[in-house]
């Protein structure tokens, strides 16, 4: 049995049971706002060429992740939503979900919030990004969000399944003015 808690999955497992993931079940998970500590943590997860195979397959640098992560402290400051850092049940990071505002305003959908997840590799397969994503549209309903989009690299299998697990649609296809490439718009009325 699974229930919420301060924004936290929960599984209920029998004293000193090790956490694993089983297929079907819902992992354990937490959201927190980027710490400036978390910028490192990101750079080390996401410096993987699998990880960043749909955002250019090159490495960011360092100072990309200090200004993404004092970005997103700013967004949940004043929007009460952002990029959440995922922790698993032992505190470790794992990557980012949460909510932005679409960042682009010459393409995309404009105007509208996005929502979005970014594992490091060794996270992948285990139900870490639905749930954390259950956990960013509980936290975007409570907000008063009507509804949410996600812009997803068509050639994204992974990703898009996450989406359509989190019950959104496809709904409109993007071409992308720097790589070229095409994009599916997700949505979800929330």
């Amino acid at each position: 049995m699974s229930r919420a808690v301060y924004g936290c999955l929960l599984i209920n497992l029998p004293k000193g049971s090790p956490m694993t993931h089983v297929p079907g079940s819902t992992p354990s998970v937490h959201l927190r706002v980027p710490t400036d500590e978390d910028a490192l943590a990101w750079y080390r997860v996401f410096d993987d060429p699998e990880v960043m195979e749909f955002l250019g397959s090159r490495r960011a640098e360092y100072s990309v992740y200090e200004e993404l992560t004092a970005r997103q402290r700013r967004h949940d400051a004043e929007l009460g939503h952002c990029l959440w850092t995922v922790l698993d049940e032992t505190g470790q990071v794992l990557g980012f979900t949460g909510a932005q505002p679409w960042p682009h305003t010459s393409f995309g959908p404009v105007g509208e919030v996005e929502i979005g997840w970014r594992l490091g590799r060794a996270s992948w397969g285990r139900g870490y990004a639905t749930a954390a994503a259950r956990v960013t549209l509980e936290r975007m309903r409570a907000l008063g969000v009507r509804e949410v989009v996600a812009m997803i690299n068509a050639r994204n299998a992974r990703s898009m399944a996450v989406a359509v697990r989190l019950g959104m649609r496809q709904a409109e296809t993007y071409t992308s003015p720097v790589s070229k490439q095409e994009a599916y718009c997700f949505r979800l009325e929330l």
